[in-house]
């Protein structure tokens, strides 16, 4: 089977696309883990409010009728409604008459290993598009030949 120079152009942009679109949703959850890890120690300024929550990311697929492909994208950055931590600190300006603090809800192990999740992600779609480059060069040179 013989694949004509132009199917191969629109089989090597629908890739980048698709590798593009993940590397953006990817970029997107990198900031929310990160937003996450800076606010893990962040209390509230009055007493017994609530400290930063967690953030989330969820993803979708959506068709691309252009392409002809599956793109993925971010549907929703959102709140964790995972409880609180709670900590004994009577004289913190968020304490509660009992003396205690509530803190952010946020685990920065879980963190550090969803960024990592995240970065092997976007690094593999990095890899993606760099082959499909490379697919690209040697099919033009394979044309001047």
């Amino acid at each position: 089977m013989i694949i004509s120079p132009l199917e191969n152009r629109d089989a090597l942009e629908i890739s980048t696309k698709i590798a593009g679109s993940a590397m953006r949703a990817q970029s997107a959850r990198m900031q929310v883990v990160a937003q996450n890890i800076a606010n893990a120690d962040a209390t509230a300024s009055i007493p017994d409010g609530d400290p930063y929550a967690r953030k989330t990311v969820t993803f979708k697929q959506e068709m691309d009728r252009n392409l002809d492909a599956e793109l993925v994208s971010v549907r929703n950055i959102g709140v964790d409604r995972t409880p609180f931590n709670i900590r004994y600190e009577p004289g913190h300006p968020a304490a509660n008459e009992k003396g205690f603090v509530k803190t952010p809800n946020v685990n920065v192990m879980v963190e550090l290993a969803d960024m990592q999740e995240a970065n092997r992600s976007f690094s593999a779609n990095v890899q993606m598009i760099k082959f499909t480059r490379t697919l690209s060069s040697m099919t033009i040179d394979l044309l001047r030949t």
